[in-house]
């Protein structure tokens, strides 16, 4: 049973070992991936300065959106666009994919929501600290990539 234990520990270790290189060459090429863009965004900024005009920045296309308000006093037509952007409570969040349908939803209930276009560093954070998985029929708190790949 000893020795038994001893392989396993060994096998976790070189797995952890091998998913630490390619987590750490995914890591370097998204780093490259990003230095280019930035290079690129650079360039055509410079580009359109020396010809007299202005660079405009490509949309974003996330958008993470919060209701702040209750259902007092609410509009049917405000009250089923909250229910079908999901966001049916006080203070739920959603994400959603930028598009024309999706503006012009946000511009009828947009005083009782607060949006805006998220970073990594916020999206991280709220996963970590609200994300939740299923793993083995139990709710599971995302703490890690692991939990995540246990799930996939």
């Amino acid at each position: 049973m000893d020795i038994g234990k001893k392989q396993e520990v060994e096998a976790k270790k070189k797995k952890n070992a091998e998913n630490g290189k390619l987590i750490y060459s995914r890591a370097k090429q998204y780093a490259k991936e990003y230095e280019e863009q930035q290079k690129e965004l650079m360039q055509l900024k410079h580009e359109a300065k020396l010809k007299g005009g202005f660079y405009v920045d490509p949309e974003v296309k996330l958008l993470f959106i919060i209701r702040i308000c209750g259902i007092n006093a609410m509009h049917l037509k405000t009250r089923r666009i909250l229910q079908l952007l999901c966001l049916r409570q006080i203070f739920n969040g959603v994400f959603l994919k930028v598009n024309e349908a999706t503006m012009n939803m946000l511009h009828r209930v947009e005083p009782y929501v607060t949006y805006g276009y998220p970073n990594l560093k916020s999206v991280r954070e709220l996963i970590y600290k609200r994300g939740y998985g299923k793993l083995n029929k139990q709710r599971t708190a995302l703490t890690d990539n692991s939990i995540v790949e246990q799930i996939a």
